[in-house]
Protein backbone atom coordinates (compact mmCIF):
# COMPACT_ATOMS: atom_id res chain seq x y z
CA UNK A 1 0.00 0.00 0.00
CA UNK A 2 1.53 3.43 -1.08
CA UNK A 3 3.14 5.64 1.93
CA UNK A 4 0.28 8.03 1.32
CA UNK A 5 -2.58 6.05 1.33
CA UNK A 6 -1.72 4.30 4.57
CA UNK A 7 -1.37 7.55 6.41
CA UNK A 8 -5.13 8.42 4.94
CA UNK A 9 -6.49 5.33 5.82
CA UNK A 10 -5.20 5.27 9.78
CA UNK A 11 -6.69 9.01 9.75
CA UNK A 12 -9.89 7.73 7.81
CA UNK A 13 -10.17 4.78 10.79
CA UNK A 14 -9.47 7.52 13.44
CA UNK A 15 -12.39 9.63 12.48
CA UNK A 16 -14.69 7.14 11.68
CA UNK A 17 -14.23 5.80 15.25
CA UNK A 18 -14.75 9.03 16.84
CA UNK A 19 -17.95 9.12 14.88
CA UNK A 20 -19.11 6.53 16.92
CA UNK A 21 -18.61 8.32 20.31
CA UNK A 22 -16.02 6.72 21.79
CA UNK A 23 -15.02 8.45 25.01
CA UNK A 24 -11.53 10.54 24.99
CA UNK A 25 -9.65 7.59 26.52
CA UNK A 26 -10.75 5.40 23.95
CA UNK A 27 -9.79 8.19 21.05
CA UNK A 28 -6.09 8.52 22.86
CA UNK A 29 -5.67 4.85 22.39
CA UNK A 30 -7.03 4.50 18.71
CA UNK A 31 -4.57 6.91 17.98
CA UNK A 32 -1.93 4.80 19.66
CA UNK A 33 -3.01 1.81 17.39
CA UNK A 34 -3.31 3.60 14.19
CA UNK A 35 -0.07 5.54 14.60
CA UNK A 36 1.62 1.99 14.88
CA UNK A 37 -0.15 0.89 11.49
CA UNK A 38 1.18 4.46 10.00
CA UNK A 39 4.92 4.20 11.30
CA UNK A 40 4.77 1.13 11.44
CA UNK A 41 6.22 0.31 15.12
CA UNK A 42 6.03 -2.57 17.40
CA UNK A 43 3.78 -0.38 20.29
CA UNK A 44 2.91 3.14 21.33
CA UNK A 45 2.55 5.73 23.98
CA UNK A 46 1.10 8.48 24.44
CA UNK A 47 2.70 11.08 26.83
CA UNK A 48 0.70 14.14 28.55
CA UNK A 49 0.46 16.07 31.59
CA UNK A 50 -1.11 14.70 34.35
CA UNK A 51 -1.88 17.14 37.42
CA UNK A 52 0.91 18.83 36.06
CA UNK A 53 3.22 15.93 35.71
CA UNK A 54 4.47 13.92 32.17
CA UNK A 55 2.41 10.32 32.18
CA UNK A 56 1.86 7.94 29.70
CA UNK A 57 -1.97 8.54 29.63
CA UNK A 58 -2.62 5.78 27.31
CA UNK A 59 -0.57 2.99 25.66
CA UNK A 60 -0.58 -0.02 23.12
CA UNK A 61 2.07 -2.47 25.56
CA UNK A 62 3.16 -2.00 29.16
CA UNK A 63 6.29 -1.93 27.73
CA UNK A 64 5.45 1.74 27.15
CA UNK A 65 5.04 3.36 30.32
CA UNK A 66 7.91 1.36 31.89
CA UNK A 67 10.04 3.06 29.08
CA UNK A 68 8.64 6.20 29.54
CA UNK A 69 8.94 6.17 33.20
CA UNK A 70 12.70 6.28 33.26
CA UNK A 71 12.75 9.53 31.45
CA UNK A 72 10.00 10.82 33.61
CA UNK A 73 12.18 10.32 36.92
CA UNK A 74 15.10 11.23 35.00
CA UNK A 75 13.73 14.78 33.22
CA UNK A 76 15.36 13.94 30.11
CA UNK A 77 14.24 11.63 26.86
CA UNK A 78 13.02 11.59 23.73
CA UNK A 79 9.44 12.02 24.55
CA UNK A 80 10.00 14.40 27.02
CA UNK A 81 12.03 16.85 24.29
CA UNK A 82 9.32 16.36 21.73
CA UNK A 83 6.84 18.04 24.28
CA UNK A 84 9.13 20.39 25.66
CA UNK A 85 10.56 21.70 22.01
CA UNK A 86 7.42 20.67 20.13
CA UNK A 87 10.33 18.71 17.72
CA UNK A 88 10.45 15.27 16.18
CA UNK A 89 13.54 13.01 17.95
CA UNK A 90 14.74 9.61 16.66
CA UNK A 91 16.74 7.23 17.85
CA UNK A 92 18.40 4.83 15.03
CA UNK A 93 19.72 2.59 17.67
CA UNK A 94 19.51 3.05 21.10
CA UNK A 95 23.09 0.97 21.01
CA UNK A 96 24.40 3.96 19.51
CA UNK A 97 22.95 6.98 20.86
CA UNK A 98 24.47 9.36 22.98
CA UNK A 99 22.24 12.18 23.59
CA UNK A 100 19.87 10.55 26.20
CA UNK A 101 22.37 7.61 27.67
CA UNK A 102 19.89 6.52 30.98
CA UNK A 103 17.02 6.06 28.33
CA UNK A 104 18.56 4.64 25.67
CA UNK A 105 20.60 1.81 27.98
CA UNK A 106 16.46 0.57 29.59
CA UNK A 107 15.03 0.64 25.86
CA UNK A 108 18.18 -1.42 24.38
CA UNK A 109 17.92 -3.53 27.71
CA UNK A 110 14.24 -4.36 26.67
CA UNK A 111 15.14 -4.94 23.18
CA UNK A 112 14.10 -1.76 22.03
CA UNK A 113 16.53 -0.64 19.69
CA UNK A 114 14.45 2.53 17.90
CA UNK A 115 12.38 4.75 19.00
CA UNK A 116 10.51 7.90 17.22
CA UNK A 117 8.71 10.82 19.32
CA UNK A 118 6.53 12.93 17.68
CA UNK A 119 4.82 15.99 19.05
CA UNK A 120 0.81 16.57 19.34
CA UNK A 121 0.10 20.07 18.63
CA UNK A 122 -3.32 21.68 18.79
CA UNK A 123 -5.02 25.01 19.44
CA UNK A 124 -1.28 26.39 19.49
CA UNK A 125 -0.35 24.58 22.18
CA UNK A 126 1.64 20.98 22.49
CA UNK A 127 -1.30 18.29 23.93
CA UNK A 128 1.15 15.73 24.40
CA UNK A 129 4.19 13.55 22.70
CA UNK A 130 3.35 10.44 20.42
CA UNK A 131 6.03 7.84 21.01
CA UNK A 132 6.83 4.53 19.13
CA UNK A 133 8.88 2.02 19.72
CA UNK A 134 10.73 -1.15 17.36
CA UNK A 135 12.53 -3.34 17.86
CA UNK A 136 15.21 -3.40 14.95
CA UNK A 137 17.37 -0.80 14.94
CA UNK A 138 16.95 1.97 11.77
CA UNK A 139 13.58 1.19 11.91
CA UNK A 140 12.13 4.68 11.13
CA UNK A 141 13.72 6.29 8.17
CA UNK A 142 12.56 9.33 7.27
CA UNK A 143 9.99 8.59 4.80
CA UNK A 144 8.57 7.21 8.01
CA UNK A 145 8.75 10.27 10.24
CA UNK A 146 7.55 11.85 7.50
CA UNK A 147 4.04 9.88 7.66
CA UNK A 148 3.71 9.43 11.53
CA UNK A 149 4.52 13.78 11.47
CA UNK A 150 1.65 13.85 9.25
CA UNK A 151 -0.91 11.25 11.07
CA UNK A 152 0.00 13.11 14.13
CA UNK A 153 -1.29 16.37 12.49
CA UNK A 154 -4.59 15.07 11.74
CA UNK A 155 -4.57 13.11 14.65
CA UNK A 156 -4.00 16.16 16.62
CA UNK A 157 -7.38 17.75 15.18
CA UNK A 158 -9.67 14.81 16.26
CA UNK A 159 -8.20 14.91 19.67
CA UNK A 160 -8.91 18.71 20.06
CA UNK A 161 -12.11 18.01 18.86
CA UNK A 162 -12.75 15.10 21.00
CA UNK A 163 -11.67 17.54 24.04
CA UNK A 164 -14.07 20.15 22.93
CA UNK A 165 -16.98 17.43 22.80
CA UNK A 166 -16.62 15.86 26.04
CA UNK A 167 -15.86 19.58 27.96
CA UNK A 168 -18.62 20.74 26.02
CA UNK A 169 -20.50 17.42 27.00
CA UNK A 170 -19.73 18.04 30.73
CA UNK A 171 -20.40 21.29 30.82
CA UNK A 172 -24.48 20.39 29.50
CA UNK A 173 -24.44 17.82 32.06
CA UNK A 174 -23.16 19.71 35.00
CA UNK A 175 -25.81 22.38 33.98
CA UNK A 176 -28.38 19.90 33.85
CA UNK A 177 -27.37 18.98 37.07
CA UNK A 178 -27.58 22.50 38.68
CA UNK A 179 -30.77 23.33 37.16
CA UNK A 180 -32.63 19.88 38.37
CA UNK A 181 -30.94 20.94 41.64
CA UNK A 182 -31.74 24.38 42.07
CA UNK A 183 -35.85 23.54 40.88
CA UNK A 184 -35.66 20.85 43.64
CA UNK A 185 -34.43 23.27 46.32
CA UNK A 186 -37.10 25.57 45.14
CA UNK A 187 -39.83 23.05 44.88
CA UNK A 188 -38.80 22.05 48.84
CA UNK A 189 -38.61 25.50 49.92
CA UNK A 190 -42.19 26.33 48.72
CA UNK A 191 -43.13 23.11 50.75
CA UNK A 192 -41.71 24.19 53.70
CA UNK A 193 -43.15 27.76 53.40
CA UNK A 194 -46.61 26.22 52.86
CA UNK A 195 -46.54 23.69 56.12
CA UNK A 196 -44.78 26.54 58.32
CA UNK A 197 -46.42 29.33 57.31
CA UNK A 198 -42.62 30.74 56.90
CA UNK A 199 -40.84 33.47 54.36
CA UNK A 200 -39.19 32.37 51.24
CA UNK A 201 -36.25 33.10 53.34
CA UNK A 202 -36.82 31.32 56.48
CA UNK A 203 -37.84 28.00 54.53
CA UNK A 204 -34.27 28.28 52.74
CA UNK A 205 -32.37 28.95 56.38
CA UNK A 206 -34.45 25.74 57.90
CA UNK A 207 -33.04 23.72 54.75
CA UNK A 208 -29.68 25.28 55.32
CA UNK A 209 -29.56 24.02 58.71
CA UNK A 210 -30.99 20.69 58.24
CA UNK A 211 -28.34 20.23 55.73
CA UNK A 212 -25.38 21.39 58.75
CA UNK A 213 -26.83 19.47 60.78
CA UNK A 214 -27.12 16.13 59.20
CA UNK A 215 -23.64 16.84 57.19
CA UNK A 216 -25.78 16.76 54.05
CA UNK A 217 -25.57 18.41 50.68
CA UNK A 218 -28.72 21.14 50.71
CA UNK A 219 -29.74 19.56 47.28
CA UNK A 220 -29.91 15.84 49.03
CA UNK A 221 -32.47 18.05 51.63
CA UNK A 222 -34.67 19.21 49.64
CA UNK A 223 -35.01 16.38 47.73
CA UNK A 224 -35.73 14.05 50.62
CA UNK A 225 -38.65 16.88 51.62
CA UNK A 226 -39.77 16.62 47.83
CA UNK A 227 -39.98 12.78 47.70
CA UNK A 228 -41.84 12.71 51.06
CA UNK A 229 -44.36 14.91 49.80
CA UNK A 230 -44.58 13.25 46.64
CA UNK A 231 -45.51 10.55 48.81
CA UNK A 232 -48.26 12.28 50.53
CA UNK A 233 -47.11 12.28 53.75
CA UNK A 234 -48.59 14.23 56.61
CA UNK A 235 -45.11 16.22 58.64
CA UNK A 236 -43.48 17.21 55.39
CA UNK A 237 -41.50 19.94 56.63
CA UNK A 238 -38.07 19.85 58.66
CA UNK A 239 -38.27 19.71 62.54
CA UNK A 240 -35.94 21.59 64.09
CA UNK A 241 -34.23 20.14 67.79
CA UNK A 242 -35.55 22.72 70.35
CA UNK A 243 -34.01 25.33 71.50
CA UNK A 244 -33.08 24.82 75.66
CA UNK A 245 -34.41 27.08 78.03
CA UNK A 246 -32.51 28.84 80.27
Amino acid sequence: MPDDEGVAESFAALARFFVHDGTLGDTLLRVAQLACQAAPAGFAGITMLVEGKPRTGVYTDPTSPELDENQYITGAGPCLDAFRHREVFRIDSTLEDTRWPDFARAAAAAGIHSTLSVPLMGRDECLGALNLYAHPSHAFGDKSAERVQRFADHASIVLVNAQVYWDARLLSENLTQAMNSRATIDYAIGIVMAAGGHSPEEAFQILARASQRENRKLREIAADIVERASKRETQVFIEEPQARES
